[in-house]
């Protein structure tokens, strides 16, 4: 039988670092909120793509780093402004703002190459040395689309989020070590954020808006949608860290990948999607959304729920199939929210995941551990 290994916790420093890559999130919602519909959409996710990724690639990191040295903290803070910077140009990006986002990009990957190449492993430092020419092609081909217009800033743009989501196939990643109870919890953190700031959209999209029945009710189903959705995804909390743990030394790098890279993509675009829905729905509850509204909505939801099924399957655990369910069904909410009215939307797309997480209980056969 494996030795346990010591179980490492996040430290206030990387939520910090995690807050303002959350930040990255929020301004991604208003992009979309502000133009939901296929070309609002295909920007978020180009920006979510490469984003995430860089932001994966610190998890990583510190996942090996001893963040108690001086210059270690000082590097990850300025690696920290450097999302800021691209946060701040997101709104902007495909527009003016492009080179903006390009400088602080290459300045993030810069900082994180140098951190991993130092600091960390010799086993390590060799496996991100396969990394670094790719993060790098894909940061100076995204300065270079902020320097141009059209055709070419979409094309440069979607060449450097191809480059860096093939990465883990062309290169070897088994060199990198990965303590579970760390890399789980950062994860969980960061998805719990962003279902945080979910919430503090609501605020924006009801700026000024009089707080009555109306307003009250459909805030409190807001709420009660993204509860639901913590409570899938953290009622699994221990057991995400376990099946990460109970993974062999040598394949835990690519099953982390493939669970808290790919699946933590979806989980996260889905955040987005909502959050964008609801900050469109909350001025006029009783009336009815428009097509692209009802569905981000939708879609959110329900991306929320597959990649988390996704999630579950890839580490080896069950309950995944009533979210499977779930997610189709969340679909079908389309109509209602385009044709009667948003409160009517969030209150089957809320009655659908209570739904799901009363089967998922039932089956069980007896309560899970509460999620902190």
């Amino acid at each position: 039988m494996p030795t346990p290994e010591a179980e490492v916790r996040v430290s206030t420093l990387e939520l910090f670092f995690d807050l303002v890559f959350v930040f990255t999130l929020t301004q991604m919602t208003g992009l979309l909120a502000a133009d939901p519909d296929w070309s609002g959409l295909l920007k978020v996710v180009l920006l979510l793509s490469v984003t995430w990724w860089i932001y994966d690639g610190y998890v990583w990191l510190t996942n090996s780093l001893a963040l108690d040295a001086l210059g270690h903290r000082l590097l990850l803070l300025g690696g920290m402004g450097g999302f800021l910077i691209m946060a701040l140009a997101i709104p902007t990006t495909f527009d003016e703002g492009g080179v903006a986002f390009g400088v602080g990009y290459l300045a993030v990957v810069a900082l994180h190459s140098g951190l991993y190449l130092r600091a960390t492993s010799a086993s390590q430092a060799a496996a991100i040395r396969g990394i670094v020419p790719y993060n790098v092609a894909a940061a100076l081909a995204l300065l270079a689309a902020g320097l141009v217009d059209g055709a070419a800033k979409w094309t440069l743009f979607t060449a450097a989020a191809v480059v860096l989501w093939a990465v883990p196939f062309i290169v070897a990643i088994e060199g990198f070590r990965i303590t579970a109870s760390h890399f789980a919890e950062r994860h969980g953190l960061v998805i719990i954020v962003a279902l945080g700031e979910s919430i503090v959209v609501l605020g924006v999209g009801a700026a000024g808006e009089e707080v009555g029945l109306e307003l009250g009710l459909i805030s409190l189903l807001a709420l009660a949608l993204s509860a639901s959705l913590w409570w899938t995804y953290f009622s699994n909390e221990g057991e995400l860290e376990r099946g990460l743990e109970a993974a062999p030394e040598a394949g835990r790098p690519r099953l982390a990948v493939n669970a808290f890279g790919y699946a933590h993509f979806f989980l996260l675009l889905g955040v987005v999607l909502l959050a964008a829905g609801l900050k469109k729905a909350i001025p006029d509850p009783l009336e009815p959304l428009s097509d692209g509204t009802a569905a981000v909505l939708a879609v959110g939801t329900a991306m929320f729920l597959a990649a988390n099924a996704w999630l579950l399957r890839l580490l080896h655990l069950p309950h995944g199939g009533v979210l499977l369910v779930a997610s189709v069904v969340s679909l079908a909410t389309i109509p209602l929210g385009a044709e009667a009215s948003a409160w009517s939307q969030l209150a089957a797309l809320t009655a659908v995941v209570a739904a799901a997480i009363v089967s998922d209980r039932r089956r069980a056969g007896t309560a899970r551990p509460t999620a902190r």
